[in-house]
């Protein structure tokens, strides 16, 4: 991980300006400039994380973006626990682009990967205990008494039986050089981290005062929608505006690299005339491609023997020969199969942008700010410093958001029509033109000897790779001065090397590495079939945990142990996950359940986070109820319980969607679905009841946004079967 090597305070003068600045600096990151923050007229240049104002107001700017996983109210606490500064009492807002907010474990802005705390635990512990200590020092100098006798108390200097707020000290603390190293607290002292603080954007979203990207509205925008291409990778062959720009309120018909923009007075008029427009296609590759021959050549690719092997340890085959003497006394190998996956955020991705005198605003909600920086950056040409990025609220983002696709077609259109644009997709939009989790088909074959351990572990998977799609989206982003034959030479190289000669990490995260397996095969096949695919939340997790929780309940019942002890012989040198899957099997042991109900177990271990689900299922007609799934997690330091249950109580909801509901089809290369009739969500009748155990622990905190994602359908499936018999090894779950 990468650490902080030195921070620096800047000096101004808290007479002239009311505040003090404070900012930490990763490394590599050299000060380019005003930090993108809004200043008052009698305000100041503020600097990253914190501005305490002479009027005691603790600012803090919050580097990770909210999505609904209560980042802001996390990272408030962590900074605030050494600050000495209750989270509730700060004003806490979303930071803007700029180095010193990237993800010290990225080294860029970006907010995803469940790591966000992980990251920024230690950096804002440090940052918030120095400054603490600046206040403290300015303090003993103006009253002069020593800092030994001084303390703090929620942004108060307290001397004897006198308080003073933190503004107070702001004068002498702006010439003072900000401490550095200061000794964080012991675990034992937190006052805040480990509480259920109420999250400190929960007033405005119950009273809808919160604002998100879809919300914006600035003077003069107008609407834009945008007919894509119904197959993706298809280009214009020509297309006839007439009746699109008779219709009411319509503007302009504008060519775009994804397809035709219609620009109207409102959204709603934009996306009636888009309807009325005349456009013809090419035929890609993908127009050939229907869900059955994806899986069909899913099936061809896994037996093909023309897999990558990424971990080879031991000698497998011969754990794998059958026959083999003893000790080996148990063979099993099973198919499972994994669907395409849209993400159906809540708030589909939106995009406002106004391009006036050199000068650029965009106001949206996504996970990369820094990339859409970027992207505006390249299109425009205008210089970095003219471009501001207000990011809002995240309707959610499950990886959908990291993809930056709407903020190229805004910046084309509002080059073209010369006034703020307001870019939404439709729920229709985002399903048949977004990006997808890729198909997967997975081999596991195993052996377990008679202790009941597995001798012998051999996965392989036939799919997409997620790593040459991000490359040919992000990179124009992050690289916004390369000429474009050298973006794709990148690209092309990439994708060349992951399908040919090496493997894509998150192709296959998630196949072995959760238990003890000392003789075993990991490979890869690349099928690419040109759909655009990324990021789903838990990633390649999403479906190896699925494949590999649904074998070990097989691999079990073949050596006739129970599944949770067959699970721990597997553990004996991962002591987290051991103790998390024997807690929940205590659980599951004192469970009493009515009669047609059956208990499923689960565990897989990702983002360095440890969880083990239990589900309570019932099948009634070949329908598959799900009454109750508890959950035990250690992720290291709870910062907040309710929030780390909230995560779970979603990604329960979240992953039980994908299991009884979830799959994107291919027809003529076209996505079948368009919105929640046909592609649903759990609705409130389907969703079960959630109980959360978190595990203790003084550990640095691990992830947690999405750990709970992959136990879920491998737990129902198991339950499933102990209910009716049947091995359901392909998700959505179907019984026959």
């Amino acid at each position: 991980m990468t650490t902080l090597s030195r921070r620096r305070f800047l000096k101004t003068s808290a007479q002239a300006s009311g505040g003090l600045i404070v900012a930490i600096h990763l490394p590599g990151c050299a000060f380019g400039g005003a930090l993108p923050i809004d200043v008052a007229d009698d305000g100041f240049v503020p600097n990253a994380f914190l501005q305490i104002t002479q009027h005691n107001e603790i600012i803090f700017y919050c580097p990770s973006d909210e999505m609904g996983q209560g980042i802001r109210t996390g990272l408030a606490t962590v900074i605030g626990e050494e600050l000495d500064v209750h989270p509730a009492s700060m004003t806490v807002v979303s930071a803007g682009s700029h180095e010193d907010y990237n993800n010290p474990e990225y080294a860029m802005q970006l907010t995803g990967g469940s790591n966000a705390v992980r990251a920024f635990y230690l950096p804002l512990r440090q940052i918030g205990a120095d400054t603490r200590a600046l206040i403290l020092q300015a303090a003993a100098q103006d009253l002069g008494i020593p800092t030994s006798q001084l303390t703090t108390r929620n942004a108060t200097v307290i001397a004897g039986d006198r308080h003073y707020p933190y503004g107070d000290f702001l004068v002498t603390a702006s010439s003072l050089p900000l401490p550095e190293n200061t000794t964080l607290k012991n675990s034992r002292d937190f006052q805040f981290i480990g509480q259920e603080i109420t999250r400190v954007d929960a007033r405005e979203k119950a009273t809808g005062e919160a604002i998100f990207g879809i919300d914006i509205d600035v003077p003069d925008q107008v609407a834009a929608v945008v007919v894509r291409p119904p197959v993706a990778g298809a280009t214009v062959t020509s297309f006839d505006p007439t009746a699109a720009l008779a219709s009411s309120g319509v503007l302009q018909v504008v060519e775009i690299s994804s397809g035709i923009a219609v620009v109207a007075d409102s959204y709603w008029q934009a996306s009636r005339a888009a309807k009325r427009l005349q456009v013809t296609w090419n035929n890609p590759a993908l127009s050939t491609v229907s869900s059955d021959s994806m899986r069909a050549d899913l099936t061809a690719a896994l037996y093909d023997g023309d897999d990558a092997v990424t971990d080879d340890t031991g000698d497998i085959d011969s754990a794998l020969t059958s026959g083999a003497p003893p000790p080996q006394v148990i063979m099993h190998s099973a198919e499972y199969f994994a669907p395409l996956l849209a993400h159906a955020p809540m708030e589909p991705v939106n995009a406002t942008l106004r391009l006036r005198n050199g000068e650029a605003d965009l106001w949206t909600g996504v996970q990369a700010i820094g990339a859409a920086q970027g992207l505006i950056e390249r299109i425009t040409g205008y210089p970095r410093e003219n471009i501001r990025v207000h990011n809002q609220y995240l309707g959610g983002g499950f990886g959908r958001r990291a993809s930056l696709a709407h903020i190229i077609e805004v910046t084309e259109i509002a080059l073209a029509v010369n006034k703020p644009v307001q870019l939404v997709w439709s729920r229709e939009d985002d399903i048949r033109h977004g990006l997808y989790r890729p198909a997967s088909l997975m081999q596991l074959s195993a052996a377990v000897d008679d202790t009941g351990r597995i001798s012998g572990w051999r996965a392989k998977r036939a799919g997409g790779n997620l790593t040459p799609d991000y490359m040919r989206n992000s990179l124009p982003a992050l690289m916004p001065n390369l000429p474009e034959f050298v973006l794709d030479g990148l690209t092309a190289a990439t994708d060349y090397w992951l399908s040919r000669w090496s493997i894509d990490g998150s192709s296959v995260e998630g196949l072995h590495e959760t238990y003890d397996l000392p003789t075993r095969q990991i490979s890869h096949v690349t099928v690419d079939h040109g759909l655009p695919l990324t990021f789903w939340r838990s990633v390649g997790h999403s479906y190896t945990g699925f494949a590999v929780e649904s074998m070990m309940d097989e691999l079990a019942e073949a050596a006739d142990i129970d599944p949770v002890v067959f699970r721990l012989k597997q553990l004996e040198s991962k002591p987290r996950m051991y103790e998390v899957v024997a807690k929940a099997g205590e659980l599951l042991t004192a469970m009493s359940v009515p009669e047609g109900h059956f208990l499923g177990f689960a565990a897989h271990s990702s983002f360095a986070t440890d969880v083990a689900q239990i589900a309570e299922v019932s099948v009634t007609d070949n329908l598959i109820k799900v009454h109750r799934v508890t959950c035990v997690v250690n992720c290291g330091t709870a910062v907040n319980p309710d929030i780390i249950r909230a995560q779970l109580e979603g990604s329960v909801m979240f992953a039980l969607t994908a299991t009884l509901h979830g799959k994107i089809d291919l027809a003529e290369g076209a996505i079948v679905q368009s919105n929640f009739h046909d592609y649903p969500i759990l609705r409130m009748d389907e969703a079960p009841d959630v109980d959360v155990f978190i595990m203790p622990s003084d550990e640095k905190p691990t992830g947690i946004g999405e750990p709970g994602v992959p136990p879920l359908a491998p737990a129902v499936a198991n339950a499933v079967y102990r209910a009716c018999g049947q091995r359901l090894r392909e998700l959505p779950l179907r019984l026959a």
